[in-house]
């Protein structure tokens, strides 16, 4: 039969388990750390998933698939509550935003700071005093983050090339510190951002837009990326490009 179904975008996923949470149907799964609609009969079309999904990676279509069977979905539902509860693997209670329905390593999660964070160990290379991360969420490889989330609302974004935090020495202090850092690596990663930079350009509050990338050409792909997704998102938003040098200064 021909009905209204759960469509889910395998290259849109991050992994992140919250689709599979929100069906109580029991008919999405992770599969291979990415979302997976495993039984037919056991969706209802209805879509309580698509709303738990950051990164738009669901949809509802009409399509060949079998009916959806309410008796079967009410003994799963009964066998589940009747087994002890057990933590999935990896899960820890104790951590905010990490639990069960995907790789801990995926969930979303703000980082709080006291006041005063991350003004130590910084100017002087023979200071011992320890510098503090200035990293404010998680998780933060591009591929990974979701598209809309509270702590895009009215930052300042800081767009960089995974080297680049390795060759600057100061870079939580001077670059990340009071931005939200997102990060990647055009030449390893498989696809382009644009999509998705434009995405988060578009649907949240960004106030300004910091690219920092290396000296080195293949850079130049993470900042046409980041440029091409300003100009399709048509907002005017204040943006910069910092390059670092392989020897660790900033290039003027």
């Amino acid at each position: 039969m021909k009905r209204k179904i759960v469509e889910i975008d395998a290259g849109k996923c991050t992994g992140c388990g919250l689709c599979a949470k929100a069906c109580h149907e029991g008919a999405i799964a992770m599969v291979d750390g990415k979302a997976k609609l495993v039984r037919d009969d056991y969706c209802d079309g209805m879509g309580d998933c698509l709303p738990a999904c950051p990164a738009g990676a669901i949809t509802i279509t009409k399509r060949e698939a079998a009916a959806y069977d309410e008796k079967a979905v009410a003994q799963r539902k009964a066998a589940a509550q009747a087994q002890p509860a057990a933590a999935p693997h990896g899960n820890m209670p104790d951590r905010p935003g990490i639990g069960g329905g995907g790789c801990p390593g995926k969930m979303a999660r703000m980082i709080e700071r006291g006041p005063g964070n991350g003004e130590r160990g910084t100017g002087d290379e023979n200071s011992c005093a320890a510098a503090t991360s200035q990293l404010r969420q998680w998780p933060v490889q591009i591929k990974l983050v979701p598209v809309k989330a509270p702590w895009f609302d009215g930052a300042k974004l800081l767009v960089a090339a995974d080297c680049t935090a390795y060759a600057y020495a100061n870079f939580h202090h001077d670059l990340m510190r009071g931005r939200i850092t997102i990060i990647g690596c055009s030449k390893l990663d498989e696809g382009d951002y644009t999509e998705k930079l434009t995405a988060i350009l578009t649907q949240n509050d960004i106030k300004e837009l910091v690219i920092v990338r290396m000296e080195v050409p293949c850079c130049g792909g993470l900042e046409r990326a980041a440029t091409n997704a300003l100009k399709a998102s048509g907002k005017f938003i204040p943006w910069r490009v910092v390059t670092v040098a392989i020897d660790g200064h900033i290039i003027d």
